[in-house]
């Protein structure tokens, strides 16, 4: 697999930029959500089970113990990020997020930080936190989900927050320098290759610096499970799910940074499709998706697609 010569993948761009492998360190926060303690709502957006890409067992574990657990797994590199990944990594008082994450940026091998978090609760106290880790010569990303772009969409979901939030929190982030990288999702209910491709171009115009693509799966505990259990929605195909990933792709400028190009979940939690439980699927079906029509950046400002189903 030669993806990195068709997309500007993260790995390498950070070898490029740091001289040697850096290695992202998956950190659990002991975190929740506005959407699920009641201040928005309860049980969180509809596809949403942290269980099904964190290790919830971490999540008492002080940040020391789980660099260790995290650093002993890797053989690949000796310099870190500290990604703080788990439910909603700015939800917190800014004294208790600057002892979370100066615990983690004490340690020498760690170059920086990626907090994941929702675009409407990054207030400007915790902007200016994570830009002075920037100033202090941290390599800083803010990672917004944002998922898409259609506010119908977003209400469908239970999201909690409009495309509106997500574009004022992306702005304020670059204006002090931050890297904003956006999460987006294939396969939303209702959602057409068209829309996606919609979402693309309002993320792009509002000014990105790196993508996360992840296909919609359906895991248990979320609220989709029982959409799903009734027949009254489709696993999204991984043929339509390569073709509107990669026409993302083929739309997106060569210097924005792919972090991810697909995504996988762990069974018994995964429910469907079935081939997100397998790690290559999706990115071999990107990756032969772009080898027949054309590379990151191939096609930008061509005209889009539009009214076509994307599972």
């Amino acid at each position: 697999m030669q993806l990195q010569q068709r997309i500007n993948m993260f790995g390498p761009d950070l070898q490029r930029r740091h001289g040697q492998k850096v290695h992202k360190l998956a950190l659990h926060g002991d975190f929740t959500c506005p959407n699920r303690d009641g201040t928005l709502g309860h049980g969180g957006c509809t596809f949403c089970n942290v269980g099904s890409f964190a290790d919830e067992a971490t999540r008492h574990q002080d940040i020391a113990t789980q660099l260790d657990q995290q650093m002993r797994k890797v053989d690949r590199a000796r310099r870190y990020l500290a990604y703080f990944q788990a439910y909603t990594s700015t939800y917190a008082e800014v004294v208790q997020l600057r002892e979370m994450y100066q615990a983690a940026l004490a340690r020498a091998d760690i170059v920086g930080l990626c907090v994941g978090t929702r675009p409407d609760c990054v207030p400007p106290a915790v902007l200016d936190l994570l830009a002075g880790y920037r100033e202090q010569g941290y390599e800083v990303w803010l990672e917004l989900g944002l998922q898409s772009a259609n506010d119908h969409t977003l209400r469908k979901i239970n999201r909690g927050h409009d495309f509106a939030s997500y574009r004022r929190t992306a702005l304020a982030a670059r204006a002090l320098g931050l890297k904003v990288c956006a999460h987006l999702i294939v396969g939303l209910p209702g959602e057409t290759h068209g829309h996606v491709l919609e979402t693309l171009g309002a993320v792009l115009a509002t000014g990105v610096d790196g993508l996360k693509l992840h296909p919609l799966m359906v895991v248990q505990g979320s609220t989709l499970e029982r959409v799903w259990q009734r027949g009254r929605i489709a696993p999204l195909a991984l043929d339509d799910y390569a073709r509107t990933a990669g026409e993302l792709i083929r739309h997106t400028p060569p210097d924005v940074v792919f972090h991810r190009i697909s995504a996988t979940a762990r069974r018994p939690t995964l429910l469907a499709p079935a081939w997100c439980e397998n790690h290559w699927l999706g990115m071999q079906a990107v990756e032969r998706y772009l080898i027949e029509h054309g590379g990151q950046g191939s096609a930008v400002g061509a005209a889009w697609e539009a009214g076509l189903a994307a599972g």
